[in-house]
């Protein structure tokens, strides 16, 4: 028997107002809710900090509980430039309320995703209308304004509504659902947080901009969009409002709304909400640190960074078109032919939509512009984008959710509907060949040299491989049965098998093999310790800064192993230092250090890891 969605849905519409307007709206927050605790609460804490970055950000915010200094984050007693101080200061608040602890290190991280996607689903939810249509069929389209109205809805409205219902909850689940989000929604980073508040102002202006019969509530929604704007220039800088605006502008001059949107966005009492969340913290770090801080983070870390490639993060000009296209699977392979379907080029008839049909457009505008700006900075790094995924999001949603309403009034399956669910099928068997011979080629880490064995031990191959090999046969008897506008589920469906039963599994043995030993180092450090004795790590490649933080002191780094061992005896030689200093080192970092078993005493040893003491020369 054929499924209809929009049926189901329009029953419940059809209810009772305030009854079926509630049981819809409960349904909804019961999903959102559903998939936040996938995306981003489950297991939140269950496994340590994340060498080599997400340490760096946590441990600051610790050092600001420790010092009560809320202005010049510090990091292993040096100032740290790189980010505004907006996820400190969560992260800090955070710890006071419920513990120096994982959890409460990425609380911040997981609520900034899960309102990101509740906020897409609204949007989705008052202007999620897929098609384009003339100006008269538009004045036909329910009165958002009245969105939370007890006035009865027409029956015509009632089979308009089950698509917005549809697409709000196709767009909220992948917002929250793909790669990207599920990692930064769940790291102590920044980067999640500047995506809701970036993206967050670009759907607070939009609803502004598309509420024209309610000048109240369009000034609402204007002003919300400037309070976003100062907290993303509050977490990473400029860029928190030089890109909106470029992407403003570009989608306001394409509509040719530019002027008449300037007279509307309240612009002098915009810049006075930005500039008073943004510019006082600014005005007193640099009072505290004078020169060093604004070379060092309007200079090196932000003007640099688009102009050069620094922290050897370089790479081809395509760079982040690959990273879009892993980090938003399963949904990447559906952005060309939502992109398309905007038929961009046809920028008369985009003209004369009404502004209430251009979500699409202009997040076809967001999307276009981040990934643009950042294929032509130098500097190339994977969470650049991550602000363009709610844009490719709400295309793919969109797209989806006309495949599906075509299919509903029985029109034949378009071409790019097939191709599209032909290429899911491809990758779903892609990843499912991926999953069962990565243990082949997840060992050659030597920093997770098991990784592979244990791999196979918790049978997570086989695992991954069932779950994208299912996902790829139920793709094609879809197919084959006409019915690839339900692929969409399939996709959903598989994505969240995997990561609840590979993914998250698989995280649990990474922390093992990967960051389990240097926490125990870090015990064993701090249990070992001696008054005033320095800590070292001698490493190659990159710091381990989660020693810094499950340590709470200093450690002195020292990245070059032929040196270490005069190095070490020049922290010794301090006038505080006890005589000796403990030292973190791998086997084969001490090998190449040129330490003697008779120079050092072994005290503890995980991993791949082991501490020892080194006395002064001379000493026993």
């Amino acid at each position: 028997m054929k499924l209809s969605v929009g049926r189901r849905i329009a029953d419940l519409l059809k209810r009772d107002e305030k009854q079926g307007s509630a049981l819809i709206w409960a349904l909804a927050i019961a999903w959102l809710l559903l998939i936040g605790w996938i995306a981003f609460f489950g297991h939140l804490g269950s496994i340590g900090l994340i060498d080599e970055t997400e340490p760096l950000f946590v441990e600051a915010a610790r050092q600001m509980t420790v010092t009560g200094d809320w202005i010049t984050p510090f990091f292993n007693e040096v100032p740290r430039f790189d980010k505004p101080p907006l996820i400190y200061w969560l992260m800090a608040i955070a710890f006071q309320a419920f513990g120096v602890n994982e959890w409460a290190a990425r609380l911040p991280s997981a609520l900034a995703g899960f309102a990101l996607s509740c906020f897409c689903f609204y949007t989705l939810r008052l202007f999620g209308w897929p098609h384009r249509c003339s100006k008269a069929r538009a004045q036909e389209l329910p009165d958002h304004s009245l969105e939370f109205s007890t006035a009865p809805k027409q029956s015509s409205d009632v089979g308009r509504d089950w698509q917005l219902w549809l697409t709000a909850g196709l767009g909220g689940t992948m917002v929250a659902l793909h790669p990207y989000t599920f990692f930064f929604g769940r790291t102590g980073y920044s980067d999640m947080l500047l995506s809701l508040c970036m993206s967050g102002s670009l759907l607070a202006f939009f609803l502004g901009y598309a509420h024209t019969e309610n000048s109240k509530v369009q000034t609402r929604w204007y002003l919300t969009f400037y309070v976003l704007i100062g907290l993303a220039v509050l977490t990473k800088g400029p860029v928190g409002a030089v890109l909106p605006g470029m992407i403003i502008t570009a989608f306001l001059l394409y509509v040719g709304h530019f002027k008449a949107v300037l007279r509307e966005v309240k612009l002098g009492w915009g810049a006075l909400i930005v500039l008073g969340l943004s510019v006082p913290w600014f005005v007193l770090v640099i009072l505290a640190n004078g020169q060093a801080y604004i070379d060092s983070f309007f200079g090196y870390h932000n003007v640099e960074r688009f102009t050069s490639v620094v922290n050897q993060h370089s790479g081809p000009w395509y760079f982040h078109f690959l990273i879009v296209l892993v980090g938003f699977l399963p949904w990447s392979v559906f952005l060309p032919a939502a992109i398309a379907r905007l038929q961009f080029w046809q920028r008369g008839a985009w003209q004369q939509q009404p502004r209430s049909t251009h979500l699409g457009l202009f997040a076809g505008v967001w999307f276009a512009v981040v990934l643009g700006f950042f294929t032509i900075a130098a500097t190339k790094y994977f969470s650049y984008v991550l602000p363009s995924m709610p844009a490719a999001a709400i295309l793919v949603a969109l797209w989806w959710s006309e495949q599906i309403a075509q299919a509903e009034i029985g029109q034949q399956q378009s071409r790019s509907l097939k191709l599209s669910t032909i290429a899911g099928i491809a990758l779903f068997a892609v990843l499912a060949a991926a999953c069962f011979y990565s243990p082949n080629w997840l060992s050659d880490d030597p920093t997770m040299p098991n990784l592979g064995a244990r791999m196979e031990q918790a049978g997570l191959a086989e695992w991954g491989a069932i779950i994208w090999g299912i996902s790829a046969i139920a793709g094609l008897l879809l197919l084959l049965k006409r019915q690839a506008q339900w692929f969409w589920g399939v996709s959903l469906i598989g994505f969240a098998a995997f990561l609840l039963w590979f993914v998250t599994p698989m995280s649990f043995l990474v922390d093992a093999e990967r960051q389990l030993p240097l926490r125990e180092m870090a015990a064993a450090a701090v249990q070992a310790e001696k008054p005033q004795e320095p800590l070292l790590m001698i490493v190659r490649g990159f710091h381990k800064p989660s020693l810094v933080f499950y340590t709470e002191r200093p450690v002195n780094f020292l990245m070059n192993p032929e040196t270490a061992a005069p190095e070490i005896q020049q922290a010794i030689a301090q006038p505080t230092a006890p005589g000796s200093a403990l030292v973190i080192t791998s086997q084969r970092a001490l090998t190449r250090s040129g330490l003697q078993p008779t120079q050092y005493q072994a005290i503890a040893q995980s991993g791949i890891y082991q501490l020892i003491r080194v006395p002064k020369t001379g000493q026993p």
